[in-house]
């Protein structure tokens, strides 16, 4: 399907059924519009929950904490890097604190927790890094939108066709946490570079919050591929960088990343270890865009460190929430022409320095980066643009209906041509 067949099919998604207490309109309040925050600060990826904080909060300290003429009050929890106390801690936000739409979550188990609550409670629930494929494919909710956010799958397609066509790489071992955010980017990835003509030859699937990965360092050594495509996030990442470096096989086997495996959160305190790996994103703060610079330049002077895709994913996603309030003068409690005034909400001003707008399935359309890290004058790691796919949908070269007959991404099904 191309770009113009593709876009003209939002008519009738527009038409998605909202029903029950997604038409909830209330009289408009006078007192602050109250934003429900989830995020992970203790677990597995707590590095990256603190940042979507900052990121969040850093939007809104710049605007004096107002959209639409009302004040803005943001509550933070704790979802603990776990989809029971992210689920408790959502029906607290909504029923207790009585916020007005909720934002957040890191991990895609937390976030497919959260949305079906925001599902049933009819409550909005924006997903800046909340990439499940599916909340945006088979299973939307229409009061569940990816504001700022991307599919798991998205990203790494770009870098499958690069590493197979610019690269020349033909033999490939993945390796991922076995979760649905690691299916997923493996999927995407597996599926693009199979199709091409390249093999995967085995697929690892480590458990979160994994201490020692020399079996798998071992089993990859000895199998000898082109390349290693690695998901890791968090202190797996860290742990896995390190230990790839310790094992000896940096310099000997090229090493891509999904997107979240080289970020910042990961990064910033790495030295040689870090360098050279080649992943996929549609956030590059080494970017020299002058929006890019400029936002970077901010983060960095409020925060005293580079901006992750976390910070950056909820700074856009404050930016364009705010679009959307002052597109109702500030009436929220309109569920209906709130999350209608989301929808048509199309950025300009947007830190990558390029308009952003959503599919017609609900998915931001992105350039997409193959990113190096590598080491600025000061010693630091950050990722830098060596080549740019643009608008990359989350379908990119499929067509949406055809591809949505395929199974969702799973350790038994990846993509893989002739499996």
């Amino acid at each position: 399907m191309d770009r113009r067949t593709f876009l003209a099919s939002s008519a009738a998604l527009t038409g998605l059924a909202v029903h029950g207490s997604f038409n909830q309109v209330l009289a408009q309040g006078t007192g602050p519009i109250k934003i429900g925050l989830l995020t992970p600060l203790t677990g597995v990826v707590a590095s990256g929950g603190k940042e979507i904080v900052e990121g969040f909060n850093l939007y809104w300290n710049q605007v004096g904490k107002k959209a639409g003429g009302r004040a803005i009050e943001v509550f933070v929890e704790d979802d603990g890097s776990n989809p029971d106390i992210a689920l408790q801690k959502a029906r607290k936000l909504t029923e207790q604190t009585k916020v007005d739409f909720l934002v957040g979550d890191l991990l895609a188990n937390t976030g497919l927790a959260v949305a079906e609550y925001a599902k049933t409670a009819g409550i909005p629930y924006f997903i800046p890094v909340i990439a499940a494929d599916d909340l945006t494919q088979r299973k939307r909710i229409p009061n569940v939108i990816r504001v700022a956010g991307y599919t798991a799958s998205q990203m790494p397609r770009p870098l499958a066709d690069y590493a197979y066509k610019k690269l020349g790489y033909r033999k490939i071992i993945t390796i991922s946490q076995d979760y649905t955010f690691g299916h997923e980017q493996c999927g995407g990835f597996a599926q693009m570079f199979t199709e091409l003509g390249g093999q995967i030859i085995a697929q690892h699937w480590n458990p979160l919050n994994t201490q020692d990965f020399s079996p798998y360092l071992a089993q990859i050594q000895s199998a000898k591929p082109d390349a290693v495509f690695a998901m890791e996030t968090g202190a797996d990442a860290t742990r896995f960088i390190t230990q790839w470096s310790n094992f000896g096989l940096k310099g000997k086997i090229p090493l891509l990343g999904a997107q979240n495996f080289t970020d910042q959160s990961v990064i910033r305190t790495m030295g040689a270890e870090g360098e050279g790996i080649i992943s996929s994103a549609h956030f590059a703060e080494g970017n020299d865009a002058p929006a890019t610079k400029k936002f970077v330049e901010e983060y960095q002077a409020a925060y005293k460190y580079l901006p992750s895709i976390y910070g950056f994913a909820h700074y856009s996603a404050a930016l364009w929430i705010a679009e959307a309030i002052n597109a109702v003068n500030g009436n929220v409690e309109d569920r209906p022409a709130f999350l209608e005034a989301i929808r048509k909400v199309a950025l300009t001003n947007s830190p990558l320095g390029r308009p952003v707008k959503l599919d017609p399935y609900g998915n931001p359309i992105y350039d997409v980066y193959i990113r190096n890290t590598v080491k600025r004058p000061d010693g630091k790691l950050w990722n830098v643009p060596i080549e740019t796919y643009p608008e990359v949908t989350q379908f990119w070269k499929y067509d949406p209906e055809t591809y949505m007959k395929q199974p969702s991404y799973s350790r038994t099904f990846q993509g893989i041509k002739g499996s």
